[in-house]
């Protein structure tokens, strides 16, 4: 357990670089190990989840090596190739690594046994597990597909075509991943785009991927199976996922004027900003271009008188993961926010709509939590604050409150904020080096 209390910040100023984008970083290292050759990836995110996938790869029999000037290094063994561990492959509080791997694993002709951390062995794995079965694999598991579980590989995969019921990232890359090393045609169907980073990594790397538009919003992917993915280098973009923290902090802390470099702009990534904008956000993005097939920007960001928006639900899969501090912007400021098609929460590292609500309400603020949406009602000055937040091990929930107190009357108590390596290490530094005061709650 790691307790900080974060307290009224100063202005914040400077330039920052948050931490590589996670989800690419999973990628990036799960696809160098199945191409052939050596893959080199700058900028890679080494949070604890990121190093739970490099320790994966390895027991699968790639190497996964970091260098000294912190460029890692991969090589693969071909889509099929890996071997089968000797241990239980642990990974820690990611579920993205887990389910992604879940895919990956379902066409290789062994067992494997994973687990991870309680937070994680809470969650339900059963939406992967659903549309893998009948590509061959078996599962073994706890009820509702919780871990630990045993995945039985298949040696005579299947290809199938299947239609997501929610729009998610992770579900559809699980498919794709199994559909690799099956032989034909493999196709998964979106009701509403979810981040592309699968298919632009699995393009990247040498794969057949057909992206179809459909007139309703949604997409249709089709992957052409048992390619030779071929190894390519990666540059990983920041993570706008973490650079939403920033962000936050500096549009509702009075006199602030920061700029985060390098940030990835992938237009199925940037829902936050594009809500903050509709808010009232002064957010400019200078220097874009495009990295390994990925937009980045530097973001300057002042200080905002922000006021409340509706959040559309097709939105939604654009943001999934910044809903928390989009809470905490809309808690500053005038007027109501109503954010709709947050089921997805309900399933993350905690149950984040409830933990939010939940969280808002101890620091003074008026909001309503419905079954899968969440009203906020700001007055546009500085909320109250002064809660005692449970994270739950949750590093997004740590964060958003952490934010919360830079900007509220009363300081901010968080009782765990370690989860926050999993995603963001030395964000305290970071964030204090900025002009906050976050502190460890023995030292307040």
């Amino acid at each position: 357990m790691k307790p900080v209390r974060s307290h009224q910040s100063s202005p914040l100023h400077g330039t920052i670089r948050v931490p590589g984008d996670k989800s690419i970083s999973h990628r990036a290292l799960m696809f160098g190990a199945m191409a052939v050759g050596e893959t080199k990836v700058t900028g890679l995110l080494e949070g604890e989840d990121v190093l739970s996938t490099a320790a994966a790869m390895r027991a699968l029999g790639a190497s996964v090596e970091r260098g000294d000037d912190g460029i890692w290094t991969v090589r693969g063994r071909g889509v099929g190739g890996f071997s089968e561990p000797t241990g239980v492959l642990d990974m820690g509080n990611s579920g993205t690594a887990a389910r992604l791997l879940m895919g990956i694993l379902a066409t290789q002709s062994f067992t494997t046994f994973m687990t991870g951390d309680a937070s994680l062995c809470s969650r339900p794995m059963e939406r992967v597990m659903t549309p893998l079965r009948p590509i061959g694999v078996g599962f073994v598991s706890r009820s509702k597909g919780r871990m630990p579980l045993a995945i039985q590989g298949t040696d005579a995969p299947m290809p199938i075509t299947y239609e997501l019921p929610v729009a998610s990232a992770q579900v559809k890359s699980a498919v794709m991943l199994a559909g690799l090393n099956a032989p034909g045609k493999t196709t998964v169907i979106e009701p509403n785009p979810s981040r592309d980073h699968t298919e632009k990594m699995l393009t990247h790397f040498g794969a057949e991927v057909v992206v179809e538009e459909q007139e309703n919003g949604g997409r249709v992917i089709t992957l052409t199976g048992q390619p030779e993915l071929v190894a390519r280098d990666v540059i990983v973009p920041t993570d706008p996922s973490s650079a939403a923290f920033p962000v936050v902090a500096a549009l509702i802390t009075p006199g602030s004027d920061i700029t985060v470099e390098a940030v990835g702009m992938n237009p199925l990534r940037t829902g936050l900003f594009t809500t903050l904008k509709e808010m009232g956000a002064k957010i400019t993005a200078l220097n874009t271009r495009v990295e390994a097939g990925e937009e980045v920007a530097d973001l300057k960001v002042e200080y905002s008188e922000l006021h409340g928006v509706t959040v559309p639900a097709n939105r939604a899969p654009s943001m999934i993961d910044e809903y928390p501090v989009l809470a905490v912007a809309a808690s500053f400021a005038k007027g109501t926010t109503h954010m709709e098609g947050l089921e997805e929460l309900r399933v993350k590292e905690s149950d984040r709509l409830a933990v939010v609500v939940e969280s808002l309400k101890a620091c003074g603020i008026d909001v309503e939590e419905g079954e899968s949406s969440m009203t906020v009602v700001g007055t546009g000055e500085p909320a109250l604050g002064g809660g005692e937040i449970k994270s739950r091990l949750d590093h997004r929930i740590a964060m958003s409150f952490i934010v919360f107190g830079m900007a509220s009357q009363k300081p901010v108590s968080i009782d765990d904020a370690a989860p926050i390596d999993t995603s963001f290490p030395g964000f305290s530094d970071l964030m204090n080096g900025l002009g906050a005061k976050i502190k460890e709650t023995a030292n307040s």
